[in-house]
């Protein structure tokens, strides 16, 4: 097995490469160290691959890397590669997320055309499902993404499945329900809260806090990437969540135990593009992928306050 990961030297991209490496697989990182959040970070995020067997770590944009050559012999891909962010997705900014999210797997997805690919895993997210969406959410339920960000997700992975029909790319695409852990973004709720909880600074809370979340801890997401690209049956999409819905103003009462530390908390109005409830209901990947998440929220946030405490970054 050798896998070329987009978006590898990102948050769940570098998580995702450290496990293929860890099985004995050989990867190929490609990333291209966007502005969006500082360039340290990610470096750090990969320091501990960079140099170890197998592993190879590419700085380019999927636009302007030599797709034939990294993807020679390659059986597996995993897009991770995308622009984050809902609330930064309106207004001018949408051509970036349109390139980097639209276009970028057009280009890959025309690349694996007519090779020997076994599996190409894409990472969509719970944000194509907008507030019309019953819940717990299914995947065949009608679409109606609420922010820019959604509908460019939403966009690729109609590319995945267009590709899949026409071409026979085996395309899986997975929707990831707000993945949290070690090495989150530093624009991510947790890693903002525990950010300002650290340094005695109240955490910014939009809307009423009676919004809520299916939170993912990453080691599940990256084992349900992992077997999706093993396991997934080509041409589906799957739930990837934490199997608990949970309310922001109940969040903020976890982080004060986990940190030990008392938690205010300045209120501002609802942001346009967040959603008001997500909530997945796993039963596809559970008998496709056998997925079912390991971590609780309470363990997966202990585990991500211990490394905010000891990063550097």
């Amino acid at each position: 097995m050798k896998a070329l990961v987009t978006g590898g030297a990102g948050f769940i991209g570098s998580h995702l490469s450290e496990r293929l490496l860890d099985d004995g697989v050989e990867v190929v990182a490609l990333d291209c160290f966007t502005d969006y959040y500082p360039r340290p970070i990610k470096e750090a995020n990969v320091a501990s691959l960079v140099g170890r067997p197998g592993y190879r770590l590419v700085e380019a944009s999927i636009a302007d890397a030599d797709l034939p050559s990294l993807l020679e012999g390659v059986t597996h891909v995993f897009h991770l590669a995308a622009q984050a962010g809902v609330r930064k997705s309106w207004g001018r900014d949408f051509q970036i997320y349109t390139s980097l999210n639209v276009d970028a797997t057009q280009v890959l997805l025309e690349a694996c055309v007519g090779r020997p690919i076994e599996r190409v895993v894409y990472a969509s997210s719970s944000s194509v499902y907008g507030d019309e969406a019953a819940l717990p959410m299914r995947e065949d339920v009608p679409l109606h993404p609420v922010s820019p960000y959604g509908v460019t997700k939403l966009a690729a992975e109609h590319l995945c499945h267009l590709y899949f029909a026409n071409h026979g790319v085996p395309a899986v695409s997975l929707r990831y329900f707000t993945v949290y852990g070690p090495r989150q973004r530093p624009d991510m709720g947790f890693h903002r809260f525990f950010t300002a909880i650290m340094a005695g600074r109240a955490v910014t809370q939009y809307g009423d806090g009676l919004q809520t979340r299916d939170f993912t801890f990453v080691a599940d997401a990256v084992t349900a990437t992992h077997t999706a690209g093993l396991r997934g049956v080509p041409g589906r999409v799957y739930n990837i969540g934490g199997g608990s819905r949970v309310a922001l103003r109940d969040v903020f009462e976890l982080l004060g135990s986990v940190t030990g530390r008392p938690v205010r908390i300045d209120r501002q109005p609802p942001q346009k593009g967040d959603m008001r409830d997500t909530y997945a209901d796993t039963t596809l990947a559970r008998v496709d992928l056998g997925f079912q998440p390991g971590t609780s929220l309470e363990e997966g946030l202990r585990a991500m306050y211990r490394w905010m405490e000891t990063t550097s970054v």
